[in-house]
């Protein structure tokens, strides 16, 4: 609808539509209605293949037959994915498109489909390449590809140096302010050392439930949280050591914190992470509440 939308407030300022404009534009809705709303991926991948087909009686100079290329591209992509059938959705891309001349948005959903389904590989090249023409870099989502590509594919295929390379370079300049240039040289060097960490207990199997669960980021969690902790008991004591209410608000970001952790208590990496944790859960606790129960305690002459 969000497309259909943007298409008809760019034609209300555009010459009256012909006949086969028209038609092409009636073929969208279709595609559109039959992706929506009756869930029909097949039949909606293939109206917009014969709107693509339809597209060449149309004047190539006029913006709206791009726009409804683009239409037509952005709704196949998702019928095919839909259907499975991701693996063949850049070579349908490229079939409509010169390789380097590929909207900006078919990019950005391009390399965000591959990544999903756990195949970023597939759009190196082909990202790579549309990243390095010049006329692309003053497309107005240059920007966004340059950061789906360096956070989705460089970084989880280790391509470290590829990855500064792209931050440093003309693409990088183009792409990212002297901030997000450093932001992102953060991210690749925080990559880089986590691969780098050795685990902590060499003889644990690597199935792939521990693969997704790494022993050493389990380990620096660890000491970010003990240095988290600490700091938040000091300013509680600083705050006032009778403070009933901040000691309950301690206790609500730990919790919180767990939540958002969502750590798998079943997996065989989280059993050293566990008992630590617990034991300086104790170690707060007691320091914390023992002196209001304590003082409770004595009031009430027990």
């Amino acid at each position: 609808s969000s497309l259909k939308t943007t298409l008809t407030r760019r034609n209300s300022s555009s010459p009256p539509l012909s006949a086969a404009a028209t038609q092409m534009f009636s073929t969208l809705d279709s595609a559109a209605e039959q992706m929506m709303v009756h869930r029909d991926f097949q039949a909606a991948f293939d109206t917009c293949h014969r709107g693509l087909e339809s597209l060449a009686a149309l004047d190539p100079e006029d913006s709206r037959c791009g726009e409804l290329k683009a239409g037509f591209c952005i709704l196949g992509i998702q019928a095919l994915a839909e259907l499975n059938q991701w693996r063949d959705v850049l070579c349908w891309v490229l079939q409509q498109y010169e390789q380097e001349q590929i909207p900006a948005k078919l990019m950005q959903m391009c390399i965000l489909l591959y990544s999903k389904v756990g195949e970023p590989a597939g759009m190196q090249e082909a990202a790579r390449v549309w990243l390095h023409c010049p006329l692309n870099s003053r497309a107005a989502g240059f920007g966004t590809v340059a950061e789906l590509y360096l956070l989705h594919v460089l970084v989880p295929l280790g391509q470290k140096e590829e990855a500064r390379e792209l931050i440093t370079g003309e693409v990088g300049s183009s792409a990212f302010t002297e901030e997000q240039r450093q932001t992102a040289l953060d991210v690749v060097e925080e990559k880089e050392r986590q691969t780098q960490d050795p685990p902590l207990n060499p003889r644990m199997s690597g199935s792939s439930d521990i693969t997704e669960h790494p022993v050493s980021s389990q380990g620096t969690l660890i000491h970010k949280l003990e240095a988290m902790l600490r700091f938040i008991y000091r300013k509680f004591q600083m705050a006032g050591s009778g403070s009933f209410s901040l000691r309950k608000i301690f206790l609500a970001v730990v919790l919180l914190y767990m939540l958002l952790f969502r750590m798998d208590p079943a997996l065989p990496s989280s059993f050293m992470w566990i008992s630590k944790f617990l034991q300086l859960l104790k170690q707060m606790w007691t320091a914390m509440f023992a002196p209001y129960y304590q003082s409770v305690t004595q009031s009430k002459g027990l």
